[in-house]
């Protein structure tokens, strides 16, 4: 029953993130129409996109952090920290579990969708 809320919040998590991106992909657009109908675009100007590296990049560092924060929760509980309950140690070991797997799901796509690239005949 556990495994089952926290995967239901995961999923929310992630449904709250996709709304957030596309909402700033929004803003993002309405300010580059904005600069083109105000006035004349800058020629130097340059904007900043985040590529499948970042992003990816960004998703490891995350599941690092969540990883890290439950192993903090563990040794604190395993120190005797009376603010430290052992549902928020399991949940939180849930959350890296789930994350890591996650994570290597989207690893391993990526790898066979390379493969799949590589043997294509040119």
């Amino acid at each position: 029953m556990v495994q089952r809320a926290d995967i239901n919040s995961v999923l929310s998590d992630i449904r709250s993130l996709r709304s957030q991106m596309n909402q700033n992909q929004r803003v993002e657009q309405d300010q580059s129409v904005r600069g083109r109908i105000d006035g004349p675009r800058q020629v130097d100007q340059t904007r900043e996109t985040s590529n499948f590296g970042d992003m990816l990049g960004k998703a490891v560092n995350s599941v690092n952090e969540v990883q890290q924060h439950a192993g903090d929760l563990r040794t604190a509980y395993d120190m005797g920290d009376p603010n430290v309950d052992i549902t928020r140690v399991m949940i939180a070991a849930q959350k890296s579990s789930v994350s890591f797997e996650a994570l290597t799901q989207v690893r391993n796509r990526v790898v066979r969708a390379y493969e799949d690239i590589m043997n294509m005949p040119i």
